[in-house]
Formats: structure tokens, sequence, C-alpha cells
């Protein structure tokens, strides 16, 4: 599936970073790179995404969780503020509610 996201994103013009399938590779990611939003699984081969979120919102980087969980209660109250898109995924969704989020506005 993240390939299929990242694929999604290339054709909308977004440079993309990733797929991170594991928690680890997440947050190297999240340390370093320059980012404008991140589309966060919550489970990531069983560990949780919430380090990178977490992380992502000391850097003031946007992001959404990316779920199979329909029970809201698995994510943390700090981060239960953050658009969630649930699966399956319709492309287009997608697409809109990334370039909503992450897409900066001119000034």
């Amino acid at each position: 599936m993240a390939e299929s996201m990242r694929d999604l994103l290339d054709e909308c013009g977004c440079e993309t970073v990733g797929p991170a399938p594991r928690l680890e590779v997440a947050l190297e990611l999240a340390s370093h790179e320059l980012l404008d939003g991140a589309l966060l699984d919550i489970n990531l081969a069983g560990e949780y995404c919430f380090p990178v979120a977490r992380l992502l919102r000391e850097r003031g980087v946007p992001f959404m969780f990316l779920t199979g969980y329909d029970d809201c209660s698995i994510v943390p109250v700090a981060f239960r503020d953050a658009p969630r898109l649930f699966k399956p995924f319709d492309r287009l969704e997608v697409a809109v509610t990334a370039a909503r989020h992450f897409v900066p506005t001119p000034s």
C-alpha cells in the first residue's frame, strides 16, 4: 500500500520521501528530511507511528494518519486532532486531503 500511496503522490506532482515500512526508518526520515507533510500509517510492522508524529509536530511538519483502526482511542490524546483517512482509501480523497493539509498557501 505504501508504494501505491507514493505512486499516487508522484502522479500529483509531489516529490516523495520514503516509504518507510518500519518505525526506525520513519524516525530517521522524519529527523533529517525537509518535509512539507507526511502520511503516517498508524501500524508500521507491529509498531505504532506515534513517536514519528511527535517528532514531526516538534518540527512543525503537518501529518495525517492512514489507518484501518476505527477506534480513535488507539491514538494518543495529543494527536487526536490530526486528520485521519481510513482504509480502504479512495485515491482522490488521499490526493485532495494531502493537498489541503500539506501545500503551503501563497502569501
